[in-house]
């Protein structure tokens, strides 16, 4: 299969993104900008749900196949600690969505991911999965997420992050070119620790103002 690859470019998303990447940004903007930001990519991520349709009364008529979502209810799963920033907007979208959550770390040595927790819902063969993490750095430890949730039957699977490095789209397509990477931007690349030029920092510790 060919790998999917889509940078929205909407220009809402655009600029709020550059709000994100300005370091002046304080933690508590932060956050807020994240959660703007993730409504809009879930818009996105989720253009091609099937749709069924069933009979509604509106106030004035009989409606005999008005469309609704089909299936299984939706399911994001968050790759700690990070992804938590994606997920909290999306589910205000999308409130019915089931979540997962897969803890990584990337060792600093190795810098290949090492799992601590992993909590999903149940009948993942029938859903359609969002796994959802802001940065796509090295592209491990989302591909490593991803192999964990196909090993749990999990076929319809998409990736939304915010920022993603060309090495990382490369890593993750290498081991998942059945999964579509959605993303706002591919950066430049990587530099020699692994971290997204020019990126926005690490998200998790913008967010959380703990570092």
């Amino acid at each position: 299969m060919e790998p999917s690859l889509t940078v929205i470019s909407h220009p809402l998303v655009q600029h709020k993104l550059t709000l994100l990447r300005d370091r002046a940004t304080s933690t508590a903007k932060f956050r807020n900008l994240l959660r703007e930001l993730s409504v809009l990519l879930a818009y996105e991520v989720t253009r091609d749900l099937p749709l069924t349709a069933r009979p509604v009364d509106t106030p004035l008529a009989h409606m005999p196949a008005a469309p609704t979502l089909e299936g299984k209810k939706l399911c994001f799963i968050s790759i700690l600690r990070a992804g938590n920033g994606l997920l909290d907007g999306m589910l205000e979208l999308i409130p019915a969505a089931r979540v997962g959550h897969v803890g990584l770390y990337r060792d600093p040595q190795t810098l290949e991911p090492v799992e601590y927790y992993y909590k999903v819902p149940a009948a993942l063969d029938e859903r359609r999965i969002v796994v959802v993490d802001p940065m796509l750095a090295t592209g491990h430890s989302a591909a490593a997420a991803v192999s964990r949730i196909k090993r749990d039957g999990a076929r319809d699977i998409r990736f939304l992050c915010l920022v993603a490095s060309p090495e990382g789209v490369e890593a993750f397509h290498a081991e998942h070119p059945d999964v579509p990477l959605f993303t706002a931007v591919v950066d430049e690349g990587l530099n020699e620790k692994a971290y997204i030029l020019p990126g926005l920092g690490d998200a998790g510790d913008r967010m959380y103002g703990t570092k």
